[in-house]
């Protein structure tokens, strides 16, 4: 059965104090056993603690906080940022309606520094200009089929696994590369823009 999470572990748990108490150690160069040494705590206890198996007490994290040479506050500052996105396998599936030519789904919020797309692409469709990212930067990453790009008079086959790069000016056709459906990871630079992905015409660029 799933181990219950107390309300002190779930009020506690976003300042991450298992993760700031093992960084001290860390940075301070210490093993559990100079850390207990110096603490007067056992190095089972200290352990529990960095793992976050134990919630430690206030004078518990005073004792240690004497040999880091940090105030108790350090453990209980508020996260400048977190943010946790999450798409479900089921909202990514197909729905039992005809496929579309292109279809994008954001994976994240469109204000984050970088933004990831789910590409479908329908083997049925022409290659076509997907204005893909800010600055035409991104990296895709194929999860299924074959992903053709095709710029400039030049085209370049992708198989399932493989990853590129690319950051170009020049417009870019994507297409499937054979007679399956293409789905395609894209992480392309966000920083609070508007959404960059955006269909374009039909058909490979001239």
């Amino acid at each position: 059965m799933p181990k219950t999470i107390t309300h002190a572990q779930w009020s506690l748990g976003s300042y991450r104090i298992g993760l700031k108490l093992r960084s001290l150690r860390i940075q301070k160069r210490l093993t559990l056993s100079r850390l207990a040494a110096e603490s007067g705590l056992s190095t089972g206890l200290l352990s529990k603690l960095e793992t976050n198996r134990m919630i430690p007490t206030l004078p518990t994290l005073a004792a240690i906080s004497r040999v880091y040479g940090v105030s108790l506050g350090h453990f209980f500052t508020d996260p400048e940022h977190h943010a946790l996105a999450i798409t479900r396998r089921g909202h990514l599936e197909a729905d039992g309606r005809a496929p579309e030519p292109v279809k994008i789904t954001p994976l994240n919020p469109q204000n984050a520094h970088l933004l990831a797309h789910l590409i479908e692409l329908d083997p049925a469709t022409p290659a076509t200009a997907i204005d893909a990212a800010h600055e035409r930067a991104s990296v895709l990453y194929v999860l299924e089929g074959r992903l053709r790009l095709e710029s400039e008079g030049e085209s370049e086959t992708l198989e399932t696994g493989d990853c590129v790069w690319l950051e170009s000016d020049a417009a870019i056709a994507w297409g499937a590369g054979d007679k399956h459906r293409c789905r395609v990871l894209a992480v392309i630079p966000g920083a609070a823009r508007a959404c960059p992905a955006h269909v374009a015409g039909g058909g490979p660029p001239s």
